[in-house]
């Protein structure tokens, strides 16, 4: 059967897929009364994979093995130290190796985490409530293979590099004897490299087969570097296959990963992938409240300040607590309380990006209408024409991606349209991007537009 598998994949050009997700199979039974077969599989992400995208093939070749009606079963079996265990079973059902010759215990690492980015100080918002849930489960369950890989990408500051040590840390904390290691891509690549020049390729990348959970940040940084991204495959590929936690961050999705290998594209989305978003005003206000409590500063910051820097910042929880930080500073420094027209003079001194008018739904609105001509009416209309259509979602992810209005706000406000079609419309212009090349200059041209009538 699996020959069978090999060469119809093979004559597609995927004998690559064929090696990860059909070779580790391994035939169990056959009762020809019943038709029913069983195969051992390595986790539910093979099972899982195949049938999503491999389930022609799969079919075609148990048809010609075992005739047409039968029964398959699976048995999840993952390799865990020298032990094989059934994943639905905690029993073990067949020792690898004499149990008397116990392995040496590895001696502990260092797992490079930041205490203070742990789950207490992640603040839950409408941007990172899925992705923080998964977080959680992973950290309190690591050695189930449900969500691995984890795969969380968004733009800088809008807490990856929190949530991903979160989920370390708290790991670490129920299950001290795992093996943890929070890494940056430039550092794996920059260890890679000593390892090639003093000849230790194999000593670095046994290292690395020795971790429980692997968590890598940045791994954009990896694009076109070959060498590094081959040698990691192949340490995913260990890691994955014995069931070890791997968590990756990224500014882009796995789409957008441009330079990096297909084989290693393929993986990261095997499992499970979570967007975080910037934060909304209300998450940006709760994560500085947040800060200057951890801090005692609450008497110092009255609120009208705290709601300048939520409205004014573009979203990045890093510039938000940058922005605390720096006002204690200069409040010290200048022997002066903390006010609005402080707030206001060092928002704009170290935040580059911070405008001087926030840009509003209408500055969306009349600019859409004046590239797209179309009316405000139109806009708020029931009308399905396409071009009204295409224009109304365009005001709705411009309203999503450069203000900080919840969604629920940006439907009531475009016609008295619901969350869901807000998250609907948002979510098709995004797709649409990402192939359209006309419709990203005409949003281009659009945000040019209103870039130009707010600064006026």
């Amino acid at each position: 059967m699996l020959k069978r598998i090999q060469a119809d994949l093979s004559a597609e050009g995927k004998e690559d897929e064929f090696n990860k997700w059909f070779s580790p199979i391994t035939f169990e039974s056959f009762d020809t009364h019943t038709h029913q077969l069983i195969l051992c599989v390595p986790g539910r992400a093979y099972t899982d994979y195949i049938e999503k995208n491999h389930l022609r093939v799969f079919a075609r070749a148990l048809i010609a093995a075992y005739g047409k009606g039968v029964k398959l079963n699976y048995r999840i079996v993952v390799v865990k130290d020298e032990t094989v265990v059934e994943e639905t079973d905690t029993e073990i059902v067949a020792p690898r190796s004499n149990a008397s010759q116990k392995q040496p215990s590895l001696p502990d690492i260092d797992p490079q985490l930041t205490p203070s980015l742990n789950f207490k100080n992640f603040i839950e918002g409408e941007s990172n409530k899925l992705s923080r849930s998964v977080g959680q489960s992973i950290a309190e369950h690591p050695k189930s293979s449900k969500f691995n890989p984890f795969f969380i990408f968004g733009p800088s500051g809008c807490g990856k590099t929190h949530l991903i040590t979160a989920i370390g840390l708290r790991a670490k904390e129920l299950y001290p004897n795992l093996r943890v290691l929070y890494v940056s891509a430039r550092t794996f690549r920059q260890q890679y490299t000593s390892a090639v020049t003093d000849n230790k390729v194999n000593d670095f990348i046994a290292f690395y087969q020795t971790l429980d959970m692997l968590i890598v940040d940045d791994i954009q940084e990896w694009s076109s570097q070959e060498k590094t991204q081959d040698t990691f495959f192949h340490i995913f590929d260990y890691l994955f296959r014995r069931g070890k936690r791997i968590i990756l961050a990224s500014d882009r999705s796995p789409a957008q990963l441009r330079g990096m290998h297909e084989r290693l594209i393929t993986r990261f989305v095997c499992g499970t992938t979570c967007e975080l978003m910037k934060p909304n005003m209300q998450l940006c206000v709760d994560i500085l409240k947040n800060k200057i409590a951890r801090d005692g500063l609450v008497p110092l910051f009255p609120e009208e300040v705290i709601m300048y820097i939520a409205t004014t910042v573009n979203g990045s929880v890093r510039d938000l607590q940058g922005i605390i930080n720096s006002l204690m500073v200069y409040s010290i420094a200048g022997s002066t309380e903390i006010d609005l027209p402080l707030a206001e003079k060092i928002v704009k001194r170290i935040v580059s990006f911070a405008e001087d008018t926030p840009v509003t739904l209408d500055n969306i609105v009349d600019s859409v209408c004046l590239i797209c001509s179309v009316t405000p009416q139109d806009i708020n209309s029931k009308s399905r024409k396409k071009d009204i259509t295409e224009a109304r979602q365009i005001v709705m992810y411009l309203a999503q991606t450069m203000t900080n209005m919840p969604a629920t706000r940006i439907g009531r406000l475009v016609g008295g349209r619901d969350h869901s079609t807000v998250a609907h419309s948002c979510k098709k212009v995004k797709a649409e991007l990402e192939k359209n090349k006309q419709l990203r200059q005409l949003v281009n041209k659009i945000k040019k537009e209103i870039k130009d009538s707010t600064a006026k």
